[in-house]
């Protein structure tokens, strides 16, 4: 795998994972008791958005790991997968 397939495997599980990751811990602001006027009751209190692009970043190289291991250490290919 070149470092540019490498890095678009990367970007695209990236991606992927981070709409797994947004809905992790919030709390809305109904949840909180604090409404602030003009938002929706179920906008999130708090996002902490800093903390779940870290955690997104480091469940996205987990899985890019497992994928690059699985080509190029065990020679795993599309072909492989086909039943």
């Amino acid at each position: 795998m070149s470092w540019f397939a490498a890095l678009a495997v990367y970007f695209v599980i990236w991606w992927l994972c981070l709409f797994a990751v947004l809905p992790w811990g919030i709390r809305t602001q109904e949840e909180e008791g604090d409404i602030t006027l003009g938002t929706d009751r179920a906008a999130p209190a708090a996002h902490r958005m800093g903390r779940k692009l870290l955690v997104n970043s480091l469940v996205a190289a987990i899985l890019f790991a497992l994928i690059y291991a699985a080509i190029n250490v065990f020679h795993i290919s599309l072909e492989d997968l086909v039943v």
